[in-house]
């Protein structure tokens, strides 16, 4: 049953064609930042088509059930939760209520990792030992089904913290070589410790009084992805403590961060000991978006 002011606007519509300009006005004045794709993600999800095959069925009514999913994307529930699916990189992933959805500024960090660990399978070696790379904070399981699915022959580990995180991550892990762990960070990944080649994170970097501009993020990802501390880097700080301990000597670690945090950041991996070749890197907008961190080949040899 239709309800709400914008569903009844959009079921007013004689054809998808219609429905789609309606919903584009309704969504675009509830402050949504991409009104007509969303539209059209939630009519293709409806008649379960890729977005790109609407064409077919624009002169057709409108699919059942698309004026309340209008309604419900106006009072910007996310777009991935009323779908089910987010997309990253070359991936579709389960997503919905209790974890993070990936964000297109990730795809650039993942991108520098996959890079690294490409590097090194390019690199001549003596070793037969795969490459290994650990994901801290998986979450959806993004970043490690990233690393997996565009680096042949690296051994992934995906660690997650939080319970609540565990069924999304097991089932966007399950036809993968990705390896799940549910552990502690403090201790996370014991067996492999020393031998890592990349460790990447997009931890919770958001200061906790801050309050997130979207709706989607302050009502709808979980806390515990966003919020760290004070300063927000208390997470950073862990995440630097845990690629110390895993990653071997040479081997790069791959961290993401709020843009305002483009000095501060980085300045936890220069103040520390053990870090060379410390950098900080840019999104595809230009702004500040993660830092790059060698472990320190000075070390190597020592406890």
């Amino acid at each position: 049953m239709t309800s709400g002011p914008v569903a009844r606007q959009v079921s007013g519509a004689a054809t998808l064609r219609a429905a789609l300009l309606e919903a584009d006005r309704a969504l675009g004045a509830a402050g949504v930042a991409s009104p007509r794709p969303d539209a059209e993600e939630l009519a293709a999800h409806l008649l379960g088509v890729d977005r790109g095959q609407l064409w077919q069925h624009l002169d057709a009514p409108a699919p059942t059930g698309f004026p309340d999913l209008v309604q419900r994307r106006a009072h910007r529930v996310p777009l991935q939760h009323i779908t089910g699916k987010a997309y990253f990189r070359h991936l579709t992933l389960h997503v919905g209520p209790g974890v993070f959805i990936p964000r297109p500024e990730t795809e650039v960090v993942a991108g520098h990792a996959i890079e690294l660990l490409q590097m090194m399978a390019a690199a001549p070696t003596t070793d037969s030992r795969p490459h290994v790379a650990v994901d801290l904070g998986a979450g959806s399981g993004a970043i490690a089904l990233s690393l997996a699915g565009e680096v042949p022959g690296v051994e992934v580990h995906a660690f997650e913290a939080d319970p609540g995180v565990m069924p999304w991550l097991h089932r966007n892990a399950a036809d993968s070589p990705v390896r799940v762990h549910h552990e502690d960070l403090a201790v996370a990944l014991a067996g492999v410790e020393g031998q890592v080649d990349v460790v990447v994170s997009n931890p919770p970097y958001i200061p906790q009084d801050a309050v997130p501009r979207d709706p989607e993020v302050a009502r709808f990802d979980p806390p515990q992805a966003l919020y760290s501390g004070s300063d927000g880097l208390d997470h950073v700080r862990a995440v630097e403590r845990a690629a110390h301990r895993l990653l071997r000597h040479g081997g790069f670690v791959v961290v993401e961060h709020a843009d305002q945090q483009g000095r501060s950041a980085p300045g936890i991996f220069t103040e520390a000991a053990g870090w060379s070749d410390v950098s900080d890197h840019l999104d595809l907008a230009g702004r500040p978006r993660y830092l790059v961190a060698r472990r320190d080949r000075s070390s190597e040899g020592a406890g």
